[in-house]
């Protein structure tokens, strides 16, 4: 057993959560218990434990973190420092998302050693600092990729002063200005060309799925694999990348190509051929980027392949949305809203008047696209 140096009564903690609860500063407790748990963790997964008694191991633990008898509110002082508060904010998010701001955590160590990020105090985020981390960064990363770690730095930042723990915000005056990025969408005589092209036999279901993710508002394939059913005319989810509740009408387009592509188990083939959505987002990727003319030569018949379009990939599918979508004058805030944009909260999600907003785009988005009709 290892001590955390936090008192309770029986009433504030919940046994079977493994949380306080009913305590003034429950918050702090939790954020300080789950880290604390955390580097525990990651010293006995360093250790080789196979030969090694339980006593052995809590005291190379112990002395891996190097506890000191404190009074309690010291203990949870350290929980207010920025690297505590950056790891728990990133265990919170979903794997994927977690592991972005877990790079942005080894860039942090990179550029000023695990010890003295560990002291760093939330007031220590200044210009000064941000402005010495982009230039560390940028001897090995572009603009846009540094822009990343520097928002997920506010998002933390943002996040502490929500909770009261700072009120330092250094953000005001260091701005995060992002680079143009090459286009990622195709204009509406190029998405015709595609939409009407005939592949090969093969590759008919992957330009299926790509039209089928467009006519859906830009799913991401990982939502797209886990559907089960459409519902009154509907498929309804919750993000798997925001945890945002989402709700698309299946159009008559789409219900056409979900029958060609249906599963056995869900709605879509994906889960029924692939054991997870990456490793079909990998395949379907590759089979877009070789979409186009294919010429047979020699006694193998080898082929040579002249692609339509060599970047794609289904993430252009959402991006051709919104750019067609503005192109036709929707809204930017219904844009934003079908693209799961908008915010979180009831009323975002369950007005109807903004659903339909959403619905009527999409009809115009397709009807434009399929049948030039305005």
């Amino acid at each position: 057993m290892l001590t955390t140096d936090i008192r309770l009564s029986d009433v504030q903690w919940d046994p079977c959560k493994d949380k306080v609860v009913l305590h003034p500063k429950k918050s702090q407790f939790n954020l300080y218990i789950t880290t604390f748990k955390r580097q525990v963790d990651s010293v006995i997964e360093s250790l080789s434990t196979k030969d090694m008694s339980a006593s052995d191991i809590k005291k190379r633990v112990e002395q891996a973190l190097d506890p000191e008898e404190e009074e309690e509110e010291n203990a949870v002082d350290r929980t207010t420092r920025f690297a505590y508060r950056f790891l728990q904010f990133a265990h919170s998010k979903s794997k994927s998302t977690c592991g972005v701001y877990m790079q942005t955590y080894r860039r942090m160590v990179a550029f000023m050693g695990e010890d003295a990020l560990n002291e760093m105090q939330f007031e220590d985020v200044t210009k000064n600092w941000l402005v010495s981390f982009e230039n560390f960064m940028a001897e090995t990363a572009g603009k846009n990729a540094r822009n990343i770690h520097l928002r997920n730095i506010r998002a933390v930042v943002n996040d502490a002063i929500d909770d009261e723990i700072t009120s330092t915000y250094a953000f005001r005056r260091f701005k995060i200005r992002p680079e143009a990025t090459k286009k990622r969408s195709l204009p509406v005589e190029k998405l015709r060309m595609l939409f009407n092209f005939q592949p090969e036999a093969y590759a008919q279901k992957y330009l299926d799925m790509f039209k089928l993710i467009f006519m859906l508002i830009g799913i991401n394939v990982a939502d797209l694999a886990n559907l089960k059913r459409i519902e009154d005319g509907r498929i309804e989810y919750r993000r798997k990348k925001t945890h945002r509740l989402y709700s698309v009408k299946v159009e008559p387009e789409a219900l056409e190509l979900i029958d060609r592509l249906a599963g056995e188990n869900w709605l879509v083939y994906i889960r029924d051929k692939y054991n997870d959505h990456n490793e079909y987002t990998r395949r379907i990727n590759r089979e877009l980027k070789k979409l186009g003319e294919v010429k047979r030569s020699g006694l193998g018949g080898k082929k040579t392949r002249k692609p339509l379009f060599p970047e794609l990939t289904t993430y252009w599918a959402r991006h051709s949305w919104a750019t067609i979508a503005a192109s036709l004058d929707i809204p930017k805030d219904v844009i934003a809203h079908a693209l799961g944009h908008g915010g979180n909260t009831v009323t975002d999600i369950y007005i109807d008047f903004d659903q339909s907003k959403v619905d009527e785009a999409n009809r115009k988005v397709l009807d434009w696209v399929l049948y030039g009709k305005k």
